[in-house]
């Protein structure tokens, strides 16, 4: 048995494992862990338990040691060589006249490396930035192309629900959202309406498909004959959460009837 702790870099982060040895740690603990980036400071988001070594995905990088208040001073000093990073390297890309729209720069604890994220239309070759930012931070440099649902993660924002971005205040990773589901749900097709402020689907969506997706067990399908308590006709759509069924009726006419008083016509 390896004892573990989830450890998390950033507020919404993935959750990343490491063993603990015989160190005392709890949740909510600041530590400074081993990655393949070098040394990284994070949060202890889910406390020690014992794994089987068959569970578990293979190197386990360590953690090194709690935090101490000269790696909190550390931390806030790599904030403020950050917030300069992005100032010099925006400079930078408009020397070099490329394509591309810098987002945030991230620095590795140990200040191994800068790592600068950015979206663009097509591949950029960065190369000669690279050169002329590595002269003049005299560390390694990495220049990483994102996405703009990793845009929205990293810059944060308010959604039309009026709350702040699910992906920039608890969600780990982003989960397949699909058109079908909206569909599903017999929400507005309109991009307007069910777009984020990434412009792709939004991520609440998935929110509710697992009860629209049990819902059509119970529920009679669009399109079936069904007979109510006003006479046969054809359902239309249905609301899940209501537990009723639109029903549209030769003369054009729709209601809606509680669930149990629709019956299935054979």
């Amino acid at each position: 048995m390896v004892r573990v702790v989830g450890v998390r870099f950033k507020k919404a982060g993935k959750i990343y494992y490491f063993e603990i040895g015989g160190l005392d740690l709890k949740e909510g603990d600041k530590v400074i862990v081993e990655t393949v980036r070098g040394l990284e400071y994070g949060e202890v988001v889910i406390g020690p338990r014992e794994v089987e070594e068959g569970y578990i995905v293979q190197p386990l990088k360590k953690v090194l040691r709690k935090a101490t208040p000269a790696d909190e001073k550390q931390v806030q000093e790599n904030k403020l060589r950050e917030k300069e990073a992005v100032g010099i390297c925006q400079r930078k890309i408009q020397d070099h006249g490329l394509p591309m729209k810098l987002v945030d720069a991230e620095m590795t604890f140990d200040g191994a490396k800068i790592i600068f994220y950015f979206t663009a239309e097509g591949r950029v070759d960065f190369r000669e930035l690279v050169k002329d930012l590595a002269s003049v931070f005299r560390t390694r440099i990495e220049l990483r192309q994102i996405g703009v649902r990793d845009e929205a993660k990293m810059l944060g924002g308010i959604g039309c629900c009026g709350r702040t971005l699910c992906c920039s205040s608890f969600m780990g990773e982003f989960d397949p959202v699909t058109i079908r589901m909206a569909k599903d749900q017999f929400l507005s097709l309109n991009p307007s309406k069910i777009s984020g402020v990434c412009g792709r689907l939004m991520c609440c969506l998935r929110y509710e498909n697992d009860i629209y997706e049990a819902a059509k067990e119970y529920f009679p399908p669009c399109g079936a004959q069904v007979r109510t308590p006003a006479g046969v006709g054809k359902v239309t759509a249905y609301n899940v959460i209501k537990e009723t069924v639109i029903v549209e009726f030769a003369e054009g006419i729709t209601s809606e009837f509680p669930l149990h008083q629709i019956e299935v016509e054979n």
